[in-house]
């Protein structure tokens, strides 16, 4: 009876010992899987925070280009209206070439061409301007027009200095201060 029992007594260790060991696995089974769903949604939860990271990422260079285009657009047409209202201006001192009072100012430029460079100063001129321009100074008026909108040029009879007063340099001069009223 002693072999029985200790065999029953076996057996009850041994099946104490595979249920605690199942319950342990079963234990672990849980601990394994919740640490696998905890991971899984950091995972998700990061996925997302990259993805909408990402996202805003992009939709705010979107929106810095379309500002930069917009920029440039404005940019352009700027340039574009100050180069028609530089034209404009280009056509009005053209215009101005015909009016009366045209010639006094080839007076004015010519003497101020005299106090810079001297009295025996050379003019060069449209040639429109040419009969203006021999009234004002005689003798001294180079015959060979110069392609300019108006206004003269002045050089010393050695031609080592020159003053050029015409139209087309005096705005090329002022063309930053012209700007400046047009914008």
């Amino acid at each position: 009876m002693s072999l029985d029992r200790l065999v029953e007594e076996i057996r009850a260790r041994g099946g104490a010992e595979v249920r605690s060991i199942e319950e342990n696995a079963a234990i672990e089974t849980a601990k394994i899987a919740a640490d696998r769903d905890r991971r899984i949604l950091e995972i998700q939860q990061e996925s997302e925070r990259a993805g909408t990271i990402e996202a805003n990422h992009e939709r705010v260079q979107r929106i810095a280009a379309a500002k930069l285009r917009s920029r440039q657009r404005l940019y352009e047409a700027r340039e574009a209206r100050l180069k028609s209202s530089l034209g404009a201006t280009h056509q009005l001192l053209a215009d101005y070439t015909t009016q009366p009072e045209y010639p006094k100012v080839l007076e004015r430029m010519y003497r101020y061409a005299t106090e810079a460079l001297g009295p025996d100063v050379r003019l060069k001129g449209r040639a429109e301007d040419a009969a203006a321009l021999k009234r004002i100074a005689p003798g001294r008026v180079d015959p060979n027009p110069v392609p300019i909108v108006g206004g003269l040029i002045a050089e010393t009879p050695d031609g080592s200095r020159q003053l050029d007063l015409s139209f087309n340099e005096l705005l090329r001069l002022r063309e930053d201060r012209v700007r400046e009223l047009l914008a």
